[in-house]
C-alpha cells in the first residue's frame, strides 16, 4: 500500500527568471528531473519536491514530514559557497540554487535523516559539510580525462574504484563500477566528517559518504537515476538502482528502531 511508503523529498531545481521565454516570461520556474523521481518510487518510497519559497517555517514544516531526502544533480555550485571566487566567467555556478539546499542541510546536520546526493547533490552535501571543489576539472587536475561532453552528454563512462569497508562498497559487493560522467567539477578537499568511497581512475573523488548511528549521507558524483537499464543509460554498465535501495533501507530501518 502506498500510505505505508517512506516520503523522500527531492530537490528542485531552478530555471531563473527569463524575458525571452516564450512562455512563463519572467518567471522562475522550478522542477524534477523524471527519472530520478522514478528511481525513488521504484525503490519504495514516494518523491516529495520540496520547493524554494524563500520561507525558513516550509522548509521545517516539509523536513518535518519527510523520512529521507535525495539532492539532484544540476548547474555548478557557485565558488563563494566554499569561500573562492570563480575563476571564469562561465564557472559563477549558481549562487541562489546553493542557498536554498545549504537551508535544507543545515537543519538536517541538526535533526538528521538520510540523505543521498547525485551529481551537484554530492557536491553541495561536501560544501555544507565544510569541503571545497575543483571549479572545472580539465584546468585543475593534472592528466584528467574528459567528465563531460555537451554532445555526447551521458554516453560517456569510466569505472570507478569502489573504497574497502565503504556503504557503497558493500551495496555493489565489489571494489569497481563502470558509471555514467557528466560533470565538469568535483570534490577538491573532502569534508573532514567524510571518507572517500569511490575515485575515478585519474584520482578524481566520486563517492563521499558518512554512515553510522548518527548520520547516513551519501554522495555520489555519477547520476544512478539513469543507470536503469534502458538503451540511454548503458544495459551493459553497473545498475543505478542499489544506490536508491539502500537508501530506502536505511529509512526502514530508522522507522523500525523509532517504533522500538
Amino acid at each position: 500500500m502506498t500510505e505505508s511508503r517512506p516520503r523522500i523529498g527531492l530537490t528542485v531545481g531552478h530555471m531563473h527568471a527569463d524575458p525571452t521565454r516564450p512562455s512563463f516570461k519572467s518567471k522562475t520556474l522550478q522542477f524534477v528531473e523524471e527519472k530520478i523521481a522514478a528511481a525513488i518510487w521504484r525503490a519504495g518510497g514516494v518523491p516529495i519536491p520540496i520547493l524554494s519559497l524563500h520561507d525558513d517555517a516550509y522548509i521545517d514544516a516539509s523536513l518535518a514530514q519527510l523520512d529521507g531526502l535525495v539532492l539532484q544533480g544540476g548547474d555548478d555550485v557557485a565558488p563563494e559557497s566554499y569561500g573562492q571566487r570563480p575563476l571564469h566567467q562561465e564557472w559563477s555556478g549558481d549562487p541562489v540554487q546553493d542557498a536554498y539546499e545549504l537551508a535544507l542541510l543545515s537543519r538536517i546536520i541538526a535533526r538528521p535523516i538520510p540523505v543521498l546526493g547525485i551529481g551537484r547533490g554530492a557536491q553541495i552535501l561536501n560544501v555544507a559539510m565544510g569541503g571545497t571543489l575543483y571549479q572545472d576539472l580539465e584546468t585543475q587536475v593534472e592528466g584528467a580525462p574528459t567528465h563531460r561532453n555537451w554532445d555526447r552528454y551521458e554516453l560517456i563512462e569510466h569505472a570507478v574504484r569502489l573504497t574497502s569497508g565503504s556503504l557503497v562498497h558493500e551495496v555493489y559487493g565489489g571494489r569497481e563500477l563502470l558509471v555514467n560522467t557528466i560533470h565538469h567539477q568535483g570534490v577538491r578537499d573532502v569534508a573532514s566528517d567524510f571518507i572517500v568511497s569511490a575515485v575515478a581512475p585519474d584520482g578524481v573523488v566520486e563517492g563521499i559518504e558518512r554512515v553510522d548511528e548518527e548520520q547516513w549521507f551519501v554522495g555520489v558524483q555519477w547520476h544512478p537515476e539513469w543507470l536503469d537499464g534502458s538503451a540511454q543509460g548503458g544495459p551493459h554498465r553497473s545498475e543505478g538502482a542499489p544506490l536508491f535501495d539502500a537508501l530506502l533501507r536505511s529509512v526502514q530501518n530508522r522507522r523500525s528502531r523509532a517504533q522500538t
